[in-house]
């Protein structure tokens, strides 16, 4: 885990809302990345925004070249129908634009976070007023979607690093503060079965056994309304529940080239137009306790295979 500048290791605070108030705010759109203009899991963005009513305002900032990632998703807009969407500037040494910012977005229904770098992003918008604004958009009933970076960075701790780059060296692993807009403990992934990042989620899940890991794979959302997630899209989401699960994990003792050994943890995977309930780490069908003719009863026991 990377600490911040100061030395100090990154610190998240508790979210001070109620119950209520997560229950109330508006949904919340992870996209796990390469979504397409006529795929399902921009649609759902889209069509949610248009209920919404208002402008919608896109953040390019996670990107490293922000003017052309802005170029390039108003192309995927107006292919998908939509014209009231505007990319402004984001500077966060720049008062001025930043105050231009929070207005735009105090006047829209939606915010579209792009992908690109999410320590980035959340470098760049923490603290500002167009955070505040984000956020007291989301309060009012908006609509917040991220794809990409910008969907790892609405968890109140975002995650970046933990993998081999082009040179076969490993990326240290970085956790650090998020916006907080989606709590319940997660942390999220994204390009997740593409990417193959389930072994970095175990390692993160491992080290921080209280979080609920969401590996989001790409053109896939997670659509949250208060505390039930439904997938849409062309994939699924994989959840990794440590708390109350891992007997043993050698997470603080990692280096090169020692792998993780742990056991063990719940994974499950969510596909299209099922839910998850976040509260409760559970599928919703489940929490429930719906007959479903899904469920599998194991046609024998061991006793029995080993007479």
């Amino acid at each position: 885990m990377i600490p911040k500048p100061d030395g100090s290791p990154p610190r998240v605070d508790a979210p001070t809302e109620s119950h209520h108030d997560r229950e109330s705010r508006g949904p919340l759109v992870l996209i796990g990345g390469a979504c397409t203009p006529d795929g399902e899991a921009l649609r759902s963005f889209i069509d949610l925004a248009r209920e919404a009513g208002g402008p919608i305002v896109g953040i390019t900032a996670a990107s490293e070249n922000p003017v052309k990632s802005a170029q390039l998703w108003r192309t995927d807009f107006r292919a998908a129908g939509v014209q009231n969407i505007e990319f402004p500037r984001v500077r966060r040494a720049n008062d001025k634009l930043d105050r231009e910012l929070a207005a735009r977005i105090d006047d829209a229904g939606a915010v579209f976070l792009g992908g690109g770098n999410q320590v980035k992003l959340v470098a760049e918008l923490s603290g500002t007023h167009a955070e505040a604004s984000i956020k007291a958009l989301a309060a009012r009933g908006g609509v917040i979607c991220g794809t990409s970076a910008g969907a790892a960075a609405l968890t109140a701790l975002t995650m970046a690093g933990g993998e081999i780059d082009e040179e076969g060296n490993l990326v240290e692993q970085y956790l650090g503060p998020g916006f907080g807009l989606l709590d319940f403990e997660t942390i999220v992934d994204t390009h997740f079965s593409k990417r193959r990042r389930l072994q970095r989620l175990f390692v993160v899940i491992a080290g921080n056994p209280e979080l609920l890991g969401l590996g989001i794979d790409e053109d896939t959302a997670l659509i949250v309304r208060g505390h039930i997630g439904e997938v849409v899209g062309a994939g699924g989401v994989t959840f990794v529940d440590g708390r109350d699960s891992v007997r043993f994990d050698n997470a603080d003792d990692l280096e090169k080239g020692r792998q993780l050994t742990l056991s063990h943890l719940r994974v499950g995977i969510v596909g299209t137009h099922y839910h998850l309930n976040l509260r409760d780490r559970e599928l919703e069908v489940l929490v429930q306790g719906e007959a479903s003719p899904h469920r599998r009863t194991p046609p024998f026991t061991v006793a029995q295979a080993s007479d």
